[in-house]
């Protein structure tokens, strides 16, 4: 059995892995930066160490710091959150090598879905339906070809890439060689990895995803998807589960594909398959080895704890339900309430002057923030995640609507009124949105 658990993150998610922990009755240690001293994972954890300066390669991107972390407490356990080293398979393999648990998949798998290509590859070989594309790297000389043979608009995407960084499209043939380029660059300069891939555009996809848990021994099921198809520059901003766009039939369908290949891949841990869906159609873009950021909303339909699964998995425990006993309950959103102009998304750091939760039924505030405490500029912008459950869609959209006039942060800009203007939207209201509804509705945003 795991007995103490290090907490290699920071943030509302260090927090989320310490609440779970101490309900689990097991010991907590939280790392931080200087800059994170005042933090409340670290206020709660009872150890902490300063693991370095700042920047996160100095601090929660040091492994060697991070080790020696576990060894001075006697940590037998890593939770990496998500971000930072959650998806690196090298740390996992040096946690292993020195007798501590990672609660996560295995190396191995991190590797296979890590890459792009090949876990394009190896979804074709699950069964998982996938987007038309190259069957691997796309160079400059050959990209013309396979676009002609996918078809325009393509899209140029890094093979080692995440968050946007690394992805262009070409509508015509007269935009491909200029697309190709400018995505190598950005991925060698982002990555440390100029490969790119292509793959056919979308046109008005939404963004499903699937979320997953294996035991790795050949036990995996689904709970259920998330829609988060309202993004900006390819980051997530509000997600909803169940989608607006599936129906009961559609949602166990895909979501049984996924789990039957968790289960012929002995996948550990939580996981989540990421879909474009148009015009009734699932096509497979990543997978992501970890425990993503909007969780809690299929926490709420599902009443399962995904931070408690992913350490009994690690615990060698099990999962602790069955398909079968998965009961899918109402509706729920989240919304990412960032540190951030609500209009030019322009980062806002600094002193928290006044912090009020909002409370009630359904309603659930994931957040380390409080008033007085200074918001660091060195990081991700997300101060705190609202999640809203209802009986239906429509509660849980006036649910909604009043917490966001209850939730106070002051002192610093925050994207609250955003969500204010959102949850009024006819389409929104409707669940009439794909994945370029924001950006093409959001006239501050002067990047598209």
């Amino acid at each position: 059995m795991i007995s103490k658990i290090l907490i290699a993150n920071r943030g509302e998610i260090a927090l989320r892995v310490l609440r779970a922990c101490k309900e689990l009755g097991i010991a907590t240690v939280a790392v931080h930066s200087t800059a994170d001293s005042d933090a409340m994972h670290v206020r709660l954890a009872d150890e902490s160490v300063c693991i370095g300066p700042p920047p996160s390669r100095d601090s929660y991107l040091n492994i060697h710091q991070i080790v020696a972390a576990c060894e001075i407490t006697g940590a037998d356990a890593v939770h990496p959150g998500y971000g930072f080293l959650s998806e690196n398979a090298k740390f996992a393999d040096i946690l292993e090598a020195h007798g501590i648990t990672f609660i996560g998949p295995t190396a191995e798998h991190i590797r296979l879905m890590g890459d792009k290509i090949t876990a394009k590859k190896t979804a074709v070989e699950l069964g998982i339906p996938v987007v038309p594309g190259s069957p691997g790297e796309v160079l400059p000389e050959n990209a013309l070809e396979i676009a002609r043979e996918i078809g325009f608009p393509v899209l140029i995407k890094a093979t080692a890439g995440g968050g946007g960084r690394g992805m262009k499209v070409a509508k015509t043939e007269a935009e491909l060689e200029e697309a190709v380029s400018t995505a190598r660059s950005e991925a060698l300069a982002a990555f440390g990895n100029d490969a790119v891939y292509m793959e056919k555009y979308l046109g008005k996809p939404r963004h499903i995803e699937i979320q997953v848990v294996g035991d790795g021994e050949g036990n995996a099921i689904h709970l259920g998807e998330r829609d988060c198809s309202l993004q900006r520059r390819h980051q997530k901003v509000w997600e909803e589960a169940n989608s607006p766009a599936l129906d009961v039939e559609q949602r166990m369908k895909i979501g049984q594909i996924c789990a039957d290949a968790m289960k012929k891949m002995k996948y550990r841990g939580a996981g989540t398959v990421e879909f474009l869906y148009e015009n009734g159609e699932f096509y497979f873009i990543e997978m992501n080895t970890r425990l993503q950021v909007e969780h809690p909303i299929t926490e709420a339909i599902t009443n399962i704890d995904l931070v408690h699964e992913q350490i009994r998995v690690a615990s060698g425990n099990g999962l602790s339900v069955t398909q079968d006993e998965i009961q899918f309950q109402g509706h729920a959103i989240e919304c990412r309430i960032n540190a951030e102009d609500p209009r030019t998304f322009v980062p806002s750091p600094g002193t928290i002057t006044h912090f009020h939760a909002p409370g009630g039924l359904g309603v659930r505030v994931d957040s380390g923030a409080y008033a007085g405490y200074k918001i660091p500029p060195y990081y991700d912008s997300l101060i705190g995640k609202l999640i809203v459950h209802g009986r239906t869609r429509a509660e849980c959209m006036m649910r909604l609507r009043r917490v966001l006039d209850e939730f106070v942060v002051d002192g610093i800009k925050t994207t609250l009124p955003l969500f204010q203007e959102l949850v009024d939207n006819p389409d929104i209201l409707s669940g009439n949105y794909d994945i370029h509804w924001l950006e093409n509705h959001l006239a501050g945003d002067k990047s598209h």
